[in-house]
């Protein structure tokens, strides 16, 4: 007879795992999520049988946590106009808080990453178009959805390749200034 699992040790277990890897990215061994959840390899198998399990239990958790910041940051606000609050989200998103799940999701959206989280590329496009559309309603403009998506998912793999946020800031400041009408700011 085995020993009885213990939902809330794997819980746990699961939860150091997914700041390990928004910090440092997927290991390529068990042994840095061993450490970083205190426990032993041993036990991570035990709890979840194999490395590509874990794996994509750690991917899903962080996605999940993505969906509620990500969310949150493009909810719309009854006293804030939709396009202050795309502005703050940017913000958010490319900000300390956002961008560890920038870089962890830009990695998988590489190939390789289709074993671990197949349609993954795919689910990451399109369940971002109905809190945009929801939003863009507010001001009488949720075709624009798919646009607004597009610009930030492509300013976003600028500043992967080149690291100038102030420049992708700029950028996402003259699209809302076109969506608005109004003429952009200079920095």
């Amino acid at each position: 007879m085995g020993r009885r699992k213990q939902p809330e040790i794997r819980d746990r277990i699961l939860d150091a795992c997914v700041d390990h890897a928004l910090a440092h990215g997927l290991p390529d061994r068990l042994e840095p999520f061993a450490t970083a959840a205190g426990t032993s390899t041993r036990m991570l198998i035990y709890h979840f049988r194999t490395r590509d399990a874990l794996l994509r239990e750690t991917l899903g958790r962080a996605r999940r946590r993505q969906r509620d910041y990500f969310g949150a940051l493009l909810a719309p606000r009854p006293d804030e106009d939709y396009l202050s609050t795309l502005r703050d989200a940017w913000r958010g998103m490319t900000g300390p808080a956002g961008r560890p799940f920038l870089t962890m999701f830009g990695r998988l959206r590489e190939d390789s990453g289709e074993r671990l989280w197949p349609g993954f590329r795919r689910e990451s496009t399109t369940d971002w178009l109905l809190p945009l559309e929801v939003g863009l309603r507010s001001v009488g403009r949720p075709e624009l959805a798919t646009l607004v998506l597009a610009v930030i998912r492509g300013l976003i793999l600028d500043i992967e390749a080149t690291g100038d946020l102030t420049r992708a800031d700029q950028a996402f400041d003259h699209f809302l200034a076109t969506l608005s009408g109004e003429p952009a700011s200079s920095p």
